[in-house]
């Protein structure tokens, strides 16, 4: 597995992050595919040994059990120094805000409760789940620099942003001394490359790593025409991010099953290769074992120019979906957009 410097830090990361979306206590979660410890713990494993050394987790996911999946996976199978472990956390509740708990307060009982799930005294990096409306920056930002220097996180990321409030995060944390944002985890795959317009310019600018989710598109950007899934069939919320653009976006599914035939490999390792050239280390979920096998093998996978021209033709510019099209200032009042239990939070 190749590795990669994470933006401007000095995290030495696979280009595959495997994505803990899917692990966890189903009981705490909305997801049929959602795996249970023992299963989780075998795909970890075979990630490790196939060279994956980046993990992607968030407190929102089932609870906190994925979290605690994935400590217990690490403490067992890797040592802590060769792996890089990402966590995210979310905004504050209405409740928090009602009880006059800070930003910097909120981020404190966040990390130590996911240092707790993960059973680690610290994470390589924590990552802010979704931009907090209802919170000003400047505490959001003091508060990731407290965490920082207090060792509890290497470096911090942000995820479900907008260009302009990255670039502003990160001014004034310039201009306090804070610790800066060294990478954006956003939706981005070959049939939603709205990123290109502002994030991967400012991003190639500063050097900020970019890791996005939905690498694969729910699976879409996987699947052979008539081929089906129960994450297919099953995932509501990759039917709300997709399903209003399926006709545009067959074209270019299409091709890539043309040049996964072609080439005798999967549309995995296609899809992937192509985002590959674009970022630093999509976040792919892995809910089978050839999940992370084909991902890995994406690594390897060298897409000649032509080809990867062939692949972007078709797109069209799509609208605003997802997590950002729900996490607006209007939005950002209905505290269910972000619960840290049964959240609504869906990245995969």
């Amino acid at each position: 597995m190749k590795n990669i410097t994470l933006g401007n830090s000095d995290l030495k990361v696979s280009r595959i992050c495997m994505g803990c979306m899917g692990f966890g206590d189903a009981g705490n979660g909305q997801h049929a595919w959602t795996l249970d410890e023992e299963h989780s713990r075998a795909i970890i494993k075979r990630g490790l040994d196939l060279g994956v050394n980046f993990f992607d987790t968030a407190i929102a996911y089932q609870s906190g059990t994925s979290e605690q999946y994935v400590g217990r996976a690490i403490r067992d199978f890797a040592r802590r120094e060769d792996v890089v472990i990402a966590t995210k956390f979310l905004p504050r509740t209405r409740e928090e805000i009602a009880a006059g708990i800070s930003g910097q307060q909120h981020i404190e009982q966040m990390i130590n409760t996911s240092l707790k799930n993960l059973g680690m005294d610290y994470v390589d990096l924590y990552i802010y789940h979704m931009w907090d409306y209802e919170t000003p920056l400047y505490d959001i930002m003091d508060g990731l620099n407290r965490v920082v220097k207090a060792g509890k996180a290497r470096y911090i990321g942000i995820s479900n942003c907008y260009a302009y409030q990255l670039a502003k995060a990160n001014a004034l944390a310039e201009k306090e001394g804070f610790a800066k944002f060294i990478s954006i985890q956003g939706h981005y795959n070959l049939i939603f490359r709205e990123e290109e317009r502002e994030m991967a310019k400012l991003c190639a600018e500063d050097n900020i790593a970019m890791t996005p989710y939905s690498a694969l598109a729910g699976g879409r950007l996987s699947k052979h025409p008539g081929e089906t899934s129960k994450r297919l069939e099953e995932d509501s919320y990759a039917r709300f991010k997709y399903d209003a653009t399926a006709g545009q976006d067959q074209a270019i599914i299409d091709r890539v099953a043309e040049l996964a035939e072609k080439r005798r490999v999967s549309m995995t390792e296609i899809s992937l290769a192509w985002l590959l050239t674009k970022v630093a280390a999509p976040v792919v979920g892995a809910t089978k074992m050839h999940h992370i096998e084909g991902a890995v093998k994406a690594a390897d996978l060298v897409l000649s120019q032509e080809e990867i021209s062939y692949l972007e033709e078709p797109y069209v510019p799509h609208r605003l979906v997802g997590v950002m099209a729900q996490n607006t200032p209007a939005a950002a009042k209905d505290e269910h957009v972000w619960s840290t239990g049964n959240q609504k939070i869906e990245e995969s």
